[in-house]
């Protein structure tokens, strides 16, 4: 289907609205997120972390029948854009959290706001469903937005939990959706990871940030 040209915007008008957009997106690119990927070579990027959601969401949407698997996807692939101007809050920093919402909102305004008004409206549609996570679909992307940081923290022997002090407790509370909401084999997955990592070792204990002797044992 054509989407409608605005009344007063020209095809000329709206294609650079929409390129617009799409070049500052490519500022995800170099926003850093805290987990490192699989092999602990570097901390992954939040346009990478994106583009693996949505892979996730192809591979473990089996798990939610019935899911609009689609829309799960498009949530993965925007969810993080506001990070451009507001940045990476870390999910285990409670102080940056006390004004996340505020920010991101913020920077959605700014962002989205570049497309023409009805992507413009689609789109930022699409990132506060998946802030809700009242819809199947949103809830599946929430889930996999977990599980994913979860899997690359446990391959890269919870370097990132260790350097930030972060406790098995705390990885816990952050799946809560899972445990609560989500499918029981992918909670039954957290309960296995989590429990794996505690006997590693790969948690915290102290809930203190490792020291740098700790780090190189």
């Amino acid at each position: 289907m054509t989407t409608p040209i605005e009344p007063d915007q020209t095809p000329k008008q709206r294609l650079d609205r929409q390129i617009r957009f799409l070049l500052e997106i490519d500022k995800l690119k170099s926003i850093s997120r805290q987990n490192f990927l699989a092999d602990s070579s570097r901390r992954e990027d939040s346009a990478e972390h994106s583009w693996h959601l949505a892979v996730y969401v192809l591979i473990l949407a089996e798990y939610f029948p019935g899911v609009d698997i689609a829309r799960a996807i498009k949530m993965t692939l925007l969810h993080d854009v506001v990070e451009i101007d507001a940045g990476d809050t870390f999910a285990y920093d409670e102080v940056a959290y006390l004004d996340k919402d505020e920010r991101e909102q913020a920077a959605a305004r700014r962002i989205f706001d570049l497309l023409p008004p009805d992507q413009a409206a689609e789109m930022r549609g699409l990132w506060e469903e998946f802030e809700a996570i009242e819809t199947p679909a949103a809830l599946c992307a929430a889930v996999v937005d977990r599980i994913q940081p979860l899997a690359l923290n446990h391959a890269s022997q919870g370097r990132m939990w260790q350097e930030h002090g972060v406790t098995a407790d705390q990885v816990r509370k952050r799946n809560k959706v899972t445990f609560e909401r989500g499918p029981a084999q992918l909670a039954a997955y957290v309960d296995e990871v989590i429990a794996e990592a505690t006997r590693l070792g790969n948690f915290s204990r102290s809930g203190a940030p490792a020291t740098e002797r700790e780090k190189q044992q």
